[in-house]
């Protein structure tokens, strides 16, 4: 007989292979070197159940060969992203689980498609395999595409939490895909060419438009940063909102930019969207080897502010005023609201509160 060696658990390896991929061509042990150069990790993801189990090990590992004078970095990774679970509804019928394609609507009823028989709809859980509560992702991509099963995953809820996966959601989700490529070309023959110049004066409808392109750049950059990615992609649709609904007046030169910037954006999420509208838009060279939009800071100032007004803290109007205006003029200006003035008719004002630039409210 042979005995057997290999006996560690797998928990020993997975717990430090990460300081030997900074130099597998080492025949024996690590080159603390280049461990150092590039450890530790900067970002780490993984499901929660990594976090107390795998973290763990990782941890006491680099710190245990630390103290058995290999100096790599006792803590080796910097960053930890859990992110959520993708869950759906369950079906059965008595012990027998169903997959959703073999379900349908009927009226109110859900029911077996086999038999016609009511289905019982159990919670909201996992995906898994046992429970027979998956999606077949090559059915996605087949009839809406790899762009917007990505995009619907990503702009639902914040990465950490779970996702509940719906077909209204994922058909809203193409709807907006839809809704890009047809505004990209309905500008088309209006824009002028990528090599155009920036106008030498632009009206104000230009102006403001452009300080909402760029108020998207920096918002939209930092969720990224964060990996906020379901408030960028709201933030993202905001924008193409504004550009859906563009006055005549606004520059074409601004409409191009505005469009590229859109583009650029969402191109993390939706490459193959992106590049297909970058080239409509009669760029040669890939969305991909472009730089990231260049943030103007000047254009971020606010000239003007919505300004709320309340009274004993209920929204009674709001209206549009200069940035940093002073507090009297604004409550003089308030005041001569209509819905305001009614509300304020025949009583006092104990007191007079103003946050700048937000809300002014008044205590009767």
């Amino acid at each position: 007989a042979t005995r057997e060696t290999d006996t560690l658990d797998t928990f020993f390896e997975s717990s430090w292979y990460f300081l030997k991929f900074c130099s597998p061509e080492k025949k024996d042990g690590l080159d603390i070197k280049k461990t150092n150069y590039w450890m530790p990790v900067d970002q780490y993801i993984g499901g929660v159940e990594h976090a107390v189990l795998h973290l763990l090990y990782s941890r006491f590992f680099s710190r245990a060969l630390n103290e058995c004078g290999y100096k790599v970095p006792k803590e080796p990774f910097r960053g930890l992203l859990t992110q959520g679970m993708v869950c759906h509804e369950t079906y059965k019928i008595g012990q027998q689980y169903l997959f959703p394609t073999e379900v349908m609507e009927e009226g109110s009823v859900t029911i077996s498609k086999s038999n016609q028989k009511p289905v019982e709809i159990g919670r909201v859980e996992k995906m898994s395999k046992s429970k027979k509560n998956v999606i077949d992702p090559e059915d996605i991509i087949n009839k809406y595409g790899a762009d917007t099963a990505r995009l619907f995953v990503l702009s639902d809820t914040p990465p950490e939490r779970d996702l509940e996966w719906t077909s209204e959601g994922i058909a809203g989700t193409w709807k907006y895909i839809n809704k890009l490529w047809k505004l990209v070309d309905k500008h088309l023959k209006n824009i002028p060419s990528i090599k155009t110049n920036k106008p030498k004066k632009l009206n104000k409808e230009s102006i403001q438009i452009l300080k909402e392109i760029h108020k998207t750049i920096s918002l939209v950059s930092n969720d990224y940063e964060k990996f906020k990615f379901n408030r960028a992609i709201a933030r993202i649709r905001e924008l193409t909102n504004i550009f859906s609904d563009i006055e005549k007046k606004v520059s074409t030169w601004v409409i191009r930019n505005g469009l590229e910037t859109i583009i650029q954006l969402i191109s993390p999420i939706t490459p193959h969207l992106a590049e297909e509208l970058w080239e409509k838009l009669g760029h040669e060279v890939l969305l991909i080897k472009t730089p990231w939009p260049t943030l103007k800071k000047d254009l971020l100032i606010k000239e003007t502010v919505i300004l709320a007004i309340q009274i004993n803290g209920k929204l009674k109007a709001t209206t549009l005023t200069q940035t940093d205006a002073n507090e009297k003029e604004l409550g003089d200006l308030a005041m001569s609201l209509p819905k305001v003035k009614e509300s304020l008719k025949g009583k006092k004002i104990k007191k007079t509160i103003y946050v700048p630039n937000k809300v002014i409210n008044f205590v009767i």
